[in-house]
């Protein structure tokens, strides 16, 4: 009976261990790459100057946004893709360092400037719906991979 026992948590804990799922596994390897920092700072200005038109608030630079941005910039090219993997654990992370009412992320890849990055998230109704909205706070990170690629995160939240 022992055996039998033993041999099924073994076997649940292989099933439950070695499920699919499609967030990385914690403590994987990520290289950080460098920042455009340019491109970060023409990007928050443009976003602000659309709102602003809109007479919506400009958003704040948030270090805590930004650092999470940088995160997921360095995951996503690790990766070799862009995506919104792990929202939620980033939100939370958010959430854990300042109380807020709501956070969203706009991602992007391969454009070479600031103002393609924003025109694509013009053209695109969600993207477009999330740098008008009722958000207080920002942090855009930008990084290229190794083969001169560039990624983009950009997070919102409201405090």
């Amino acid at each position: 009976m022992k055996t039998k026992l033993h041999y099924a948590v073994s076997v649940l804990f292989v099933v439950f261990f070695g499920s699919c799922t499609s967030d990385p596994i914690e403590g994987m390897p990520v290289i950080e790459a460098e920042n455009a920092i340019t491109i970060e700072q023409d990007l928050l200005e443009i976003v602000n100057e659309h709102r602003l038109a809109l007479n919506t608030i400009p958003l704040k630079f948030s270090n805590v946004a930004y650092k999470y941005a940088n995160i997921h910039t360095d995951y996503m090219i690790a990766k070799g893709s862009i995506s919104h993997d792990n929202f939620s654990s980033r939100a939370s992370n958010i959430n854990s360092e300042v109380t807020v009412d709501m956070v969203a992320e706009n991602v992007a890849k391969d454009y070479q400037t600031a103002v393609e990055a924003f025109q694509s998230w013009y053209t695109s109704s969600s993207h477009k719906k999330t740098m008008e909205g009722d958000f207080t706070h920002t942090g855009i990170s930008v990084k290229t991979d190794n083969l001169g690629n560039y990624y983009f995160t950009q997070l919102f939240y409201k405090q």
